[in-house]
């Protein structure tokens, strides 16, 4: 497979996070372009297959914003006011358009983590 895929796992309630909005944008130095929105499924995934695939998936620095504070509010967990973490941006750069890139979250109301996957 190749492309852009996410995994979005809630370590605070042990189980994929459902309904979370993400948003793809195409970075050019500090301007964002947005190519993207969706929603991951039940599994914590993005239905359809790659978030970003074929033509559109090119060299360059991308940027996925996972919309973390609506989330952790529709499941009741106990927030601040501002909640602590709202939106999470992730930026990383694409320099093999032949492989799959992998940008999984695991997220808690108070900290979040990821790296490059399979």
């Amino acid at each position: 497979m190749t492309g852009l895929t996410t995994h979005v796992l809630d370590t605070a309630l042990g189980r994929p996070a459902s309904g979370l909005r993400i948003q793809l944008m195409r970075m050019k130095g500090e301007e964002a372009e947005l190519i993207r929105t969706v929603f991951t499924n039940d599994d914590g995934r993005v239905d359809g297959g790659p978030i970003l695939a074929g033509d559109e998936f090119q060299i360059g620095h991308y940027q996925l914003l996972f919309h973390a504070g609506d989330y952790l509010q529709a499941t009741g967990a106990p927030l601040s006011d501002p909640p602590f973490l709202d939106v999470i941006p992730i930026r990383f750069g694409v320099s093999d358009t032949a492989a799959h890139y992998h940008v999984p979250l695991l997220l808690s109301p108070y900290g979040y983590s990821t790296y490059r996957g399979s």
